[in-house]
């Protein structure tokens, strides 16, 4: 009988990567031609927000478009709150990213002359938005995924669940958000598939683990997206920042009991889809001089008010007046999902409603993105770098994780030299603890803290619903911790722990707002205006 491998329950890196989305795989790449990455995944290393991405990614490639249009639409969409040397940053450097993003084989759409095909989406003045057909991101995460399997300096875990970021608190000191010289030192893993715990050091830490949506009743981020990097940086004490600008995507395709919710690209709506009531009325000239294209927050708001007070659960999206073939051409990925539920798109309306969609907040990053540990860098929808604001300019997102994955590899490849490995961290104890007997006191506080999140603190908030929102999850978070402190982890509790604390970090930051700015609207607060639009219609 052939010797079992010995279980390594301590690993040592120069890089460890948490997450597998672009951001966390582009910089795996670039840090990995002279040190050893290991990058470490809950689930399959496709399942991730980039795979789910549609529309496309940002970069101004043609005139007449030119940087000063996008950072224009950039600021303008983020309602004037945007860092402007985070915006300036990615918009400058994205020519560059989409090359090495086409040298690492991503097949963008291109036209019969061989230019680039580009769309235009909500809040864009040009066309800039390089596409393949309406699986974007799936095309990304494919040409990503191949480049590192190939790559002999990096290491990949998959079903691997960083359970808390290693810091000075691990070795008995005591860390608060004002110690100075906090510093990472890697982080406890769970091995999903042995059920043990493992220490992975590491020189230089990067989360990288995506969004939040899970937190919310109805979302089109998949199962993974529970906010786990940004819950973990802040029980280190990392800062946090702008966790109150909740992205509900407008049109996520309205089909009860599916989840997450499908996504109905914004560049649908950029090919020239309009949207209408249930009697086929349009409505969007009533709330923004760009119709169906305004930009998201004010779609996902004046979609909600349509619904409640006609009492409707959605609208529909029309794109019937276009060529059937030309639809199909571009949205392959779209008609085949709305044909598979018996909706022919080229001949009827497509029914969708808003749904949580993107984090516009997260760990805060500087210029190279790294947080304000030491040692430790947040990337792509986990960080919050500024370039948003208080919304998001469609499919800026994307090229932002990779814009930043290249500064954080130039930074910490610079660096690399001056860290060592921290010896002295101590093993994960579990003694005294048993496993859960019962998954239903997980699973329940789940299903009430995203009714909680989505009924109190979704697209329309107001003092009340937030206060009564902040009670009851304290009542979740109690039950939870207790939970939490007498079991063996497993992934489900975990990932309740994440979401919890990033609900209560949404709600706060909500409440300190004393205005309605772009994602954050407050009945209490409705008549503020920035940038020179209204930004918070009184409905």
């Amino acid at each position: 009988m052939a010797a079992q491998p010995v279980l390594k329950m301590n690993l040592e890196t120069d890089y460890l990567v948490i997450g597998s989305g672009a951001a966390g795989l582009s910089f795996a790449l670039k840090v990995a031609e002279s040190a050893h990455v290991v990058i470490v995944t809950k689930g399959e290393m496709n399942e991730c927000n980039t795979d789910y991405a549609q529309g496309g990614i940002c970069s101004v490639t043609y005139e007449p478009d030119n940087f000063q249009k996008h950072i224009d639409d950039t600021m303008v969409c983020g309602a004037g709150i945007c860092d402007p040397k985070a915006v300036e940053l990615v918009v400058t450097r994205a020519p560059q990213m989409i090359k090495d993003l086409v040298q690492w084989g991503v097949r963008f759409d291109k036209t019969v002359e061989g230019r680039y095909e580009l769309a235009r989406e909500g809040g864009h003045s040009e066309h800039r938005i390089l596409h393949h057909k309406d699986e974007t991101g799936a095309e990304i995460e494919r040409s990503l995924i191949s480049q590192v399997k190939s790559h002999k300096n990096i290491e990949v875990l998959e079903y691997h669940f960083a359970v808390d970021l290693l810091t000075q608190h691990h070795l008995g000191q005591l860390v608060t958000r004002h110690t100075p010289g906090v510093e990472c030192y890697g982080a406890y893993v769970m091995d999903l598939k042995r059920e043990c715990i493992k220490t992975i050091l590491a020189r230089v830490t990067v989360i990288a683990t995506g969004g939040v949506g899970n937190v919310y009743n109805v979302t089109t981020n998949p199962g993974v997206a529970t906010g786990d990097g940004i819950a973990m940086a802040h029980r280190a004490k990392a800062i946090i920042s702008n966790m109150e600008f909740i992205q509900f995507h407008p049109t996520a395709l309205y089909n009860p009991g599916e989840r997450p919710s499908f996504l109905i690209s914004e560049a649908l709506r950029g090919f020239g889809a309009i949207l209408k009531t249930q009697d086929g009325k349009e409505f969007m000239h009533k709330y923004h001089p760009m119709g169906s294209l305004a930009p998201r927050d004010v779609v996902a708001r004046s979609i909600d008010n349509e619904m409640k007070v006609r009492g409707d659960d959605f609208v529909y999206l029309d794109i019937t007046h276009r060529d059937a073939r030309e639809t199909i051409n571009h949205f392959p990925n779209i008609y085949r999902k709305c044909l598979s539920i018996g909706i022919d798109i080229t001949k009827e309306m497509i029914p969708v409603a808003p749904a949580a969609h993107y984090c516009c907040g997260g760990v805060q990053v500087d210029l190279n993105g790294e947080t304000s540990i030491k040692r430790l860098y947040a990337l792509g929808e986990t960080s919050c770098t500024g370039l948003h604001g208080a919304n998001r300019l469609a499919s800026n997102s994307l090229i932002e994780a990779i814009v930043y994955a290249d500064q954080a590899a130039r930074h910490s490849a610079a660096h690399l030299h001056e860290y060592g490995l921290q010896h002295g961290i101590p093993q994960w104890n579990d003694d005294g603890t048993t496993a859960t007997e019962e998954m239903i006191l997980i699973t329940q506080n789940a299903k009430e803290m995203q009714q909680i999140m989505s009924n109190y603190v979704g697209i329309v908030r107001s003092n009340l619903r937030l206060e009564r929102a902040r009670r009851r999850l304290e009542i979740i978070f109690k039950e939870n911790e207790e939970l939490y402190l007498k079991s063996k982890l497993n992934k489900e509790l975990c990932e309740l722990r994440n979401m919890i604390e990033v609900g209560y970090l949404i709600i706060k930051q909500a409440q300190a707002m004393k205005t309605s700015i772009g994602l954050h609207y407050s009945l209490d607060y409705p008549l503020e205006t920035c940038v020179g639009r209204k930004i918070a219609t009184e409905f």
